[in-house]
């Protein structure tokens, strides 16, 4: 009776599966299905990101499962599902930390349904080889298990087996003696994977330039520099990566972070963009001015202070004025064609011609003039900082150069996208000494043996972000309450992946 209800069960789920699977060819499915009322499922894919990256790199589709909406049908179904050995304990819900995740026991048994409907040996399919399935798990068992997933092993098209990773996760903690001793990792891998022989790869990222919140407002910016560093034969947990590791610099800069120091010209640039899409719809908005100031101060702050249409006029008429009657001859840019440059051509030779600000003609003056100063501003800004100076010319070239490339790269080959990362293969030699006496964001080692299909690996890797998002934790990337040695310590959270192999005879 229990095998059949398990067979039929295995059946619903793999009809369902299908279904989303060749819905999801030509797009993937905005919405999640539901699978006997409790488990929510949908398909990744594509352009979406992927709530296990931090963890697994595979297929670029895969099934996600997470508890539905709750409902009291939901209770009284997981109860009845005690049998085929799962323990009660396992499968009755808890309170759980995070609203989406599933109990570790109803994970278990997706899973086990999973396997049989990929089973080419049980006759549930026709031998067609689904996405990988991954199982949020609410992490209330003593392993702290918050994902587990399922990866079909392929031959021919057919399936002959399927990894199963289990990823438990914990912390956040600022207390290294739980952290493991590497030595015993490698000995537990090999130990479970029956392997004399195993290598280590290391990954460290160290932040350079941190995003952070802007102060006085809610909101944050976007903008930060990382990098990521690699290297092989691992020596001990939290190692400083060696000089020969492989480097790759990670760049996401935001417009209009106040943190920048040319803050102020970005600012002048919106307000010359609004100014154009005025003259392009028509529609000009003015600010309210916070308080009265002379058409004088106005020019004397370039134009670009002005609050209303009128200011605009008064600071112009001014101008004009005192060119006619010659009391100011101001010099121009060699190249400058707006239509103030001109006037102010002629009236070096004492005649101007009659200027009416009418319509949109003051609008189109001030934008001519904010776009020939800010190429000006711009290049001064540049020429007058440190990194102009022959100490960082070297470095900045060779920098500036690769960014370069890979920006207008980019932006020639796909959509404005002011959020993207760019990121720029360095030498580790370059950024040592920002990161040297640092704390990691995220420090990991790899453990692996075997190959091909016969290779396993196992994770540890310490994060102060949490790695997944549907923990019980909320403040990633503090620090401690606690100091050692006078100083703080970083929070870490603690994630290990673990694999292991089914095979189907």
């Amino acid at each position: 009776m229990a095998a059949e209800r398990r067979r039929r069960a295995a059946g619903g789920l793999g009809e369902l599966l299908l279904r989303i699977h060749e819905e999801g060819k030509d797009s993937i499915p905005e919405h999640p299905y539901i699978y006997e009322t409790d488990v929510e499922i949908s398909l990744v894919g594509g352009s979406c990101k992927s709530p296990v990256e931090k963890f697994w790199h595979g297929s670029s589709a895969m099934y996600i499962l997470q508890k539905a909406i709750h409902n009291k049908e939901s209770d009284s179904m997981e109860e009845s599902r005690t049998d085929d050995g799962l323990y009660a304990s396992e499968v009755l819900p808890k309170e759980s930390p995070g609203a989406l995740a599933l109990s570790v026991g109803r994970a278990k048994q997706l899973i086990s349904l999973y396997t049989m409907v990929q089973n080419p040996n049980m006759g549930m399919s026709e031998l067609l080889v689904l996405p990988p399935l991954w199982a949020r798990c609410d992490g209330c068992d003593p392993q702290h298990t918050c994902w587990i997933g399922a990866e079909p092993l392929k031959a021919a098209n057919k399936v002959t087996g399927l990894n199963i990773y289990t990823v438990s996760c914990d912390g956040p903690t600022a207390d290294k003696t739980r952290f493991a001793n590497l030595e015993e990792l490698k000995m537990e891998h090999k130990i479970r994977h029956h392997s004399s022989v195993v290598t280590t790869k290391g990954f460290a990222q160290y932040e350079l330039i941190a995003a952070a919140a802007i102060e006085d407002t809610i909101a944050e910016s976007g903008s930060s520099i990382s990098v990521d560093i690699t290297w092989n034969g691992v020596e001990k947990i939290l190692e400083t990566p060696p000089l020969i590791s492989a480097a790759t610099l990670n760049i996401a800069l935001e417009p209009g972070d106040p943190r920048s120091p040319v803050f102020p010209l970005y600012q002048e640039l919106q307000f010359l963009l609004a100014l154009a899409e005025g003259l392009r719809m028509g529609v000009t908005e003015w600010p309210e001015p916070s308080e009265s100031e002379s058409a004088l101060k106005l020019v004397q702050e370039f134009l670009t202070g002005v609050s209303s249409y009128q200011e605009l006029i008064d600071c112009f008429t001014l101008v004009i004025k005192c060119l006619q009657h010659g009391e100011i001859q101001p010099w121009i840019h060699q190249g400058s064609s707006s239509f103030l440059s001109q006037l102010i051509q002629q009236s070096y030779h004492g005649k101007m011609e009659d200027v009416s600000f009418s319509d949109i003609t003051p609008i189109q003056m001030l934008l001519e003039i904010g776009l020939e100063k800010m190429k000006k501003d711009y290049v001064s800004f540049f020429i007058g900082q440190e990194l102009a100076t022959v100490t960082y010319l070297g470095m900045l070239c060779v920098w500036s150069n690769g960014v370069l490339r890979i920006c207008m790269k980019y932006y020639k080959e796909n959509p404005l996208n002011e959020k993207h990362v760019f990121q720029l293969p360095i030498t580790p030699a370059l950024v040592k000494k920002f990161y040297q006496n640092d704390n990691p964001e995220v420090w990991k080692v790899e453990i692996s043996s075997g190959h091909g299909q016969k290779e396993f690996k196992t994770t540890w890797q310490v994060s102060t972000s949490a790695p997944v998002e549907h923990g019980t934790a909320n403040n990633s990337g503090s620090f401690s309450d606690s100091t050692v040695n006078g100083s703080e310590e970083r929070l870490y959270f603690i994630t290990m992946t673990q694999c292991s192999q089914v095979h189907f005879t």
